[in-house]
């Protein structure tokens, strides 16, 4: 596309799938740098190597990040194509080329991708006060995605906190990819070696990340960035092996196949294929998952209500929905299970997060406050030694504790810029020649 008005530059060059007409609408021949108040988005934002800024458009917000031309279309394809694969991900909107300012002079090129709602860089996550368990369940969550990538082939080269967004799921995280840059997809899949390489880059990069925090006294000062940094490869490894590892069972003890699917599912694992092989005079069973796909609750709940939640978001209401379809098949057991997962949709679900004001809905996502409604029902259950409805638990919970969590407008001044040093190669080392690298150390 090349046709522009309203003074932009005529030989703009816009590459877009999905083209979104108020992208003319932005400045464009203005440095990213020098894009007004008027023009971006104040948000908390990971670190880069590039400069990256949030911008309104269509009602929505977008990240956007200059870039060579070259790899701008590079990340755009590689995110299309992830998209494809159903790797969580950003979602790529334009490529802007051939920019130039008032004056003729070349600019940047600029890649467009969606922000991800109710998402938060790491930075804006961690504080003083976060707990070990809590960090490790970030790292936990980026060994998950990791392992995701891992399955279709595509090797990161660059894993780390930073280029990772973090998304609220029932108590846990869930990552998504934020820059691929440097990301390639290996159509015979990932080699041990290239696996374990990306996995060294991000024991690594969060070791350096972590300390970072540390040395800026926004990490608990009981958290060992290194043990935490290290948790991942436990994690991943754990992960992996559950997914690829062969197990050999007694000829009696088949329910051990059912076993091992339940718990693929529970990490939210279909099994597309399953490969049984008997030996030793059908005394044993050797079985293997051949093709797994992450998502499984997810699909499940998307299916039967269409909802769309993250996995364990997912799990927690396909729990209550359960609960709720058994029960009532012993009242109506000519009611179908269809019908009574649309039921508990309409009566259940949608009056729970109908229930919230609008000048709250900015908090959470409607899956992620059911999940934590559910959490206050017990609770309150807990505390009550009595049954509290849902609709009680749902009325205590926006008043005690919805209307009092933070939301992304709390966290505009959260900084997100590195406090160690850089040294580059051409400068010399001063007075501290004698200290450690922090590399040095994991």
């Amino acid at each position: 596309m090349r046709a522009y008005d309203g003074g932009m530059p005529s030989d703009l060059r816009i590459t877009s799938a999905l083209m979104d007409a108020s992208l003319l609408d932005l400045p464009w021949d203005l440095p990213l740098e020098e894009w007004s108040e008027d023009d971006v988005v104040q948000l908390p934002k990971g670190i880069s190597r590039h400069l990256v800024r949030f911008a309104r458009l269509s009602g929505r917000v977008v990240a956007i990040k200059e870039t060579t031309a070259e790899m701008a279309n590079r990340e755009y394809a590689m995110l299309r194509r992830l998209q494809r694969l159903d790797v969580p991900c950003v979602e790529p909107l334009a490529v802007i080329a051939e920019r130039t300012d008032a004056d003729g002079n070349p600019l940047a090129a600029a890649l467009v991708t969606r922000h991800l709602r109710f998402s938060l860089p790491y930075r804006a996550l961690y504080s003083s006060s976060m707990q070990e368990a809590t960090a490790e369940r970030l790292v936990d969550a980026l060994a998950g995605l990791l392992v995701r990538l891992h399955l279709v082939g595509f090797y990161w080269g660059d894993v780390s906190l930073s280029n990772t967004l973090f998304r609220r799921d029932a108590g846990a995280f869930a990552a998504y990819l934020v820059d691929a840059e440097t990301g390639t997809i290996e159509s015979g899949g990932l080699s041990d070696g290239r696996r374990a390489d990306d996995l060294e880059v991000a024991r690594v990069n969060i070791a350096g990340e972590l300390l970072d925090l540390a040395a800026g006294d926004r990490l608990d000062p009981t958290i060992d960035p290194i043990a935490v940094a290290g948790s991942i490869v436990e994690q991943y490894r754990s992960l992996w092996h559950e997914l690829h590892s062969d197990q050999v069972i007694a000829a009696d003890e088949r329910w051990r196949i059912r076993d091992r699917i339940e718990r693929l599912n529970a990490l939210g694992f279909d099994i597309g294929e399953l490969a049984i092989r008997t030996g030793d005079g059908g005394t044993t069973v050797a079985i293997q998952p051949k093709v797994v796909d992450p998502g499984h609750h997810h699909r499940r709940l998307q299916s039967l209500t269409g909802i769309d939640a993250q996995e364990n978001q997912a799990r927690r209401m396909l729990n209550d929905l359960d609960e709720y379809v058994a029960v009532q098949h012993d009242a109506r057991p000519n009611v179908g299970d269809e019908a009574l997962a649309n039921e508990w949709f309409e009566q259940v679900f949608a009056r729970v997060v109908a229930a919230v004001p609008l000048e709250l809905r900015g908090k959470l996502e409607g899956p992620e406050v059911f999940h934590e409604v559910l959490e206050h029902r017990w609770f309150l259950s807990e505390q009550q030694q009595c049954e509290v409805t849902l609709e009680e638990a749902t009325s205590s919970y926006i008043e005690t504790q919805l209307a009092f969590k933070r939301d992304e407008a709390a966290l505009l001044n959260v900084p997100t810029t590195m406090t160690m040093p850089i040294v580059t190669l051409q400068e010399q080392p001063g007075d501290d020649a004698d200290e450690p690298d922090w590399r040095d150390l994991v």
